[in-house]
């Protein structure tokens, strides 16, 4: 199956929502957040102790960008459905040089993905690495 078309497996029912930022949590704990293929469910260990769970959507997403919709979410009170993403995006850096992000990122208003500082240009070092044996 194409990694563009597998739809991550979420072991939380419900989706974070506005109302969740109402008292109801005081810390959010992240996991699953960039995993393994196939998950290894690291989150488990905290369903069997009882805490309640949200999930952030069917595609995965960088911790960063985990971190800005959660953000969005209990404190600006944006829906996860309003919020614009752009997925698996193409950060283009030249008419020859581009790379392919496997992940969910929040859209500016050009419905760009917000990327952290410095990532542009890690990435765009990156593609001058060469695997040496």
């Amino acid at each position: 199956m194409d990694w563009r078309t597998r739809i991550v497996i979420r072991k939380a029912e419900k989706g974070l929502a506005p109302e969740d930022g109402d008292g109801e949590f005081e810390w959010f704990l992240f996991g699953g957040i960039l995993g393994d293929d196939p998950p290894r469910d690291r989150t488990s260990e905290l369903r069997v102790l009882g805490f309640p769970t949200r999930h952030l959507g069917p595609v995965q997403m960088t911790t960063d960008t985990a971190l800005g919709v959660t953000k969005k979410v209990v404190h600006d009170k944006i829906p996860l459905d309003k919020i614009p993403y752009v997925d698996f995006p193409t950060i283009c850096f030249n008419p020859k040089e581009s790379v392919e992000m496997p992940f969910r990122y929040i859209a500016d208003e050009k419905n760009e993905p917000i990327l952290p500082l410095g990532m542009r240009k890690l990435l765009h070092e990156d593609l001058n690495k060469s695997f040496d044996f």
